[in-house]
């Protein structure tokens, strides 16, 4: 769909000429390039290798590590199976960032998975991936990892009574309006918090990390015997401990969501990627050793808050300290998030299939402001009304589904664009291994759960009729075009935004 450009002039003057001045480039004199500022309206290249792995391991890094990793021990059956689970993983997830990596380095836009399925399959296939992000996926993510932060920064309060709910709906409030203005204001800012929230998950793992080793090497073995007992390995469930391994490792595509922005991709991306994904592997798997070398596997699975307990039995009064760490993991995890989406959008209003406002940046801060705001409505209605959680069931294998047709996308361009660029590539077997993995997972769910994945489903098909009405319908009545122009001009004075220099 081609791209349509409004000026927009102030209708009444500068509203605003204290924060304008001379250099505001919307003048009431109707010329949109009177008084226009001498640097570029775009976003920046300011993500550097420390910031690209800090928004890696930052986001990947969530709550799960923490609260409760029991998932793989339940369905694995076996101690000694799982610590293999989280390993192999790690090993499948690394291949699916390899691919990325790949993909990140020869198409150098931002948008992730809608970029790349934009480029491999076109536009339709591309605008439903956007639609299920837009109105489900996203929204639902946020808010679960909103009222993690609410719950667990508000633990120590009430501890050793439960926390109200109300108070944690307020706590949740904050912390996604904090996030949500930290990534309107300033990237630089945006970019070093989550550096920062970055160093102390990775404080947090290591007191657990530490002690745990420590007591291992002076002889607390007795809950690794028997580790691989065949008696007590549950086959059947060795699916779903993978899926739950490959939810936990999920995030390491989110450097891809802002490649625009990246100081030498070519160089940064696979490196970010390819540091990141060992980090939180090595994290990862000595954290659950670390686990069982103080808990039994059977107290491990009686508990809701993993790291909580584990506190506790090794710390003692120190164990208040741990939901703090929970929260600061979940807000990075946020802030990570929401600064990689709002890029997803911004690249889908720039290829036309959203609303053009979406596509433009703050004229001072140079960030793309409506983009990061625009999952804010939504994000708090679910918090307030809905049960999210099973929204996130119904929708997390149609995350696997689209990661799946990105990579395959990346084989299937090998062979139609074997002349385009390709920095660095990754052998074949790579994203032909990822790929398989990605759709088996889709079967396996299809199988175990019919009916919430046939409703993610289903809500996944509603972006075929929104394409042919907003995209591919050329000819649209001359009151919702008009309409749509009066929206696009008052959001941008409101917001005082303007179209990117590309």
């Amino acid at each position: 769909m081609p791209r349509r450009t409004v000026s927009v002039p102030y209708p009444n003057g500068d509203p605003t000429p204290s924060n304008f001045g001379e250099k505001d480039p919307l003048k009431s004199n109707g010329d949109p390039h009177a008084g226009a500022p001498e640097e570029k309206v775009e976003l920046r290249k300011k993500v550097t290798l420390l910031r690209g792995i800090s928004i890696i391991t930052g986001t990947i890094i969530g709550a799960g590590i923490f609260i409760s990793p029991k998932g793989i021990l339940k369905n694995s059956g076996s101690v000694g199976v799982s610590l293999v689970v989280w390993i192999a993983c790690g090993i499948l997830s690394l291949f699916g960032a390899l691919s990325y990596a790949e993909l990140g380095t020869s198409i150098k836009k931002s948008g992730g998975h809608y970029t790349y399925i934009l480029e491999a399959f076109g536009p339709q296939v591309a605008f439903m991936r956007m639609w299920v992000d837009m109105i489900a996926i996203r929204p639902a993510g946020l808010a679960v990892l909103a009222l993690a932060f609410g719950r667990y920064i508000l633990e120590p309060i009430f501890m050793p009574c439960g926390v109200p709910e109300i108070a944690i709906k307020l706590a949740t409030t904050i912390g996604l309006t904090a996030a949500m203005y930290l990534n309107s204001m300033s990237v630089s800012w945006t970019a070093r918090i989550q550096i920062f929230l970055t160093f102390s998950k990775l404080l947090t793992i290591a007191t657990i990390i530490v002690p745990g080793v420590y007591l291992l090497f002076k002889g607390e073995t007795k809950n690794f015997e028997n580790a691989f007992e065949v008696s007590t390995v549950h086959l059947s469930g060795l699916p779903l401990a993978f899926y739950s391994g490959m939810f936990a490792y999920a995030g390491w595509f989110y450097l891809n969501f802002v490649t625009e922005e990246v100081e030498n991709p070519e160089r940064t991306v696979p490196l970010a990627i390819c540091i990141s994904m060992v980090i939180v592997m090595i994290c990862y798997t000595m954290t659950n050793v670390a686990y069982f070398t103080v808990m039994s596997a059977e107290e491990l699975l009686a508990s809701n808050a993993v790291a909580v307990t584990f506190a506790e039995k090794l710390m003692g009064n120190f164990s208040f300290a741990v939901p703090v760490f929970v929260a600061l993991s979940c807000f990075g995890s946020m802030n990570g998030c929401l600064f990689a989406i709002s890029r997803m959008f911004f690249v889908a209003s720039r290829e036309g299939q959203l609303p053009e406002v979406l596509s433009m940046i703050h004229i001072r801060r140079h960030t793309p402001l409506p983009a990061v705001i625009v999952l804010y409505p939504i994000t708090l209605l679910l918090l307030f009304l809905g049960d999210i959680y099973s929204l996130l069931n119904f929708m997390s294998f149609l995350r696997w589904l689209f990661i799946g047709v990105a990579v395959i996308g990346l084989i299937y361009m090998r062979y139609t664009r074997p002349d385009m660029p390709r920095p660095f590539k990754v052998p074949i077997v790579i994203p032909a291994v990822f790929s398989f993995t990605c759709f088996l997972m889709v079967f396996l769910s299809l199988y175990s759960d019919p009916v919430n994945t046939g409703i993610g489903f289903a809500i996944s098909l509603t972006g075929i009729p929104a394409y042919y009405i907003f995209i591919h319908c050329e000819r649209k009545p001359k009151w919702f075009q008009k309409l749509s122009d009066s929206v696009n001009r008052s959001l941008q004075i409101i917001l005082e935004v303007v179209p990117a220099d590309y």
